[in-house]
C-alpha cells in the first residue's frame, strides 16, 4: 500500500473552502459584511502571494468559531456544504481518488484550512483521513485559538512527518497533488509531486523539475 495525498483547496475541488466559508458568514449576516469581507479577501490575495502570516490569518478565521454553540455552528456548516461546496466538487477529482483506491493506495487529505471547515468536506470526498489546522477546544467549545503546529507550508512537512512516526509509508512511493506553490516545501520531499491546476509559481517549477501537471477542472 502506497500513499496518496492530496491538498484540498484549489485541488479536490473548484475553489478555497476557508475563503468560502468567510463568504458564507457575511451572506448570511452572521459577521460584519463590509468589514469580514474586505479583511477575508486580503488575507486570500496574501495566501496566493505567498506573503500570509499563518498566525495572524488564523486570529482572525477561527474567532467566528469561538463566538457561537457548536450546535449552531454544526448548523450553519451544512447549509454551507449545499451552497458553497457541493457545486465547486469535481468529477475528474473524484476518479483520482477512484483510480488511488483501485490500486490499493491509502488517501489523505493535507490542508492549510482548519478542521471544521474540512472534515466534512473530506468525508464527502470519502478518504481515509485527513490533517489540517486544528481549532482549539475548550469544553466543547472553540476557543479562537489554534492548537499545535499549523499545517501550512513547511508546517505541513512536520505534521506529515509527525504522522508517519508510526506507519510504514515511504515518501520516496507517495504521490502528493497540489495547486498552491505554498506547497512546494511538500513537494519536494515526495517521490511523485504532481501539479494540480497550478498556479504560475508552481507551474513554472514543475516544468523545471519535469513533475506531471494535471487538470482536473
Amino acid at each position: 500500500m502506497n500513499l496518496a495525498i492530496f491538498d484540498l483547496d484549489n485541488t479536490l475541488i473548484a475553489g478555497d473552502s476557508d475563503h468560502a466559508w468567510g463568504e458564507f458568514l457575511t451572506e448570511k449576516g452572521i459577521v460584519d459584511a463590509r468589514l469580514y469581507k474586505e479583511t477575508n479577501d486580503r488575507f486570500y490575495e496574501q495566501y496566493q502571494n505567498g506573503t500570509m502570516d499563518i498566525m495572524e490569518y488564523l486570529n482572525f478565521s477561527l474567532k467566528p468559531l469561538a463566538e457561537h454553540e457548536p450546535s449552531q455552528l454544526k448548523q450553519w456548516h451544512r447549509e454551507f456544504m449545499q451552497e458553497k461546496i457541493e457545486p465547486i466538487l469535481l468529477d475528474k477529482a473524484f476518479a483520482k481518488l477512484d483510480w488511488h483506491r483501485k490500486q490499493g493506495d491509502y488517501i489523505l487529505i493535507i490542508t492549510a484550512t482548519n478542521r471544521f471547515i474540512t472534515e466534512p468536506i473530506a468525508e464527502r470526498l470519502d478518504v481515509h483521513e485527513l490533517i489540517a489546522i486544528e481549532p482549539e477546544q475548550v469544553d466543547g467549545r472553540y476557543t479562537g485559538k489554534v492548537a499545535g503546529i499549523p499545517s501550512f507550508k513547511e508546517g505541513k512537512v512536520t505534521r506529515l512527518n509527525n504522522w508517519l512516526a508510526d506507519k510504514d509509508f515511504r515518501l520516496s512511493d507517495t504521490w502528493f497533488y497540489s495547486d498552491s506553490h505554498n506547497d512546494l516545501p511538500l513537494l519536494r520531499l515526495v517521490g511523485k509531486p504532481v501539479a494540480v491546476d497550478p498556479d504560475e509559481s508552481l507551474r513554472a517549477e514543475a516544468q523545471q523539475k519535469g513533475w506531471p501537471v494535471e487538470s482536473f477542472r
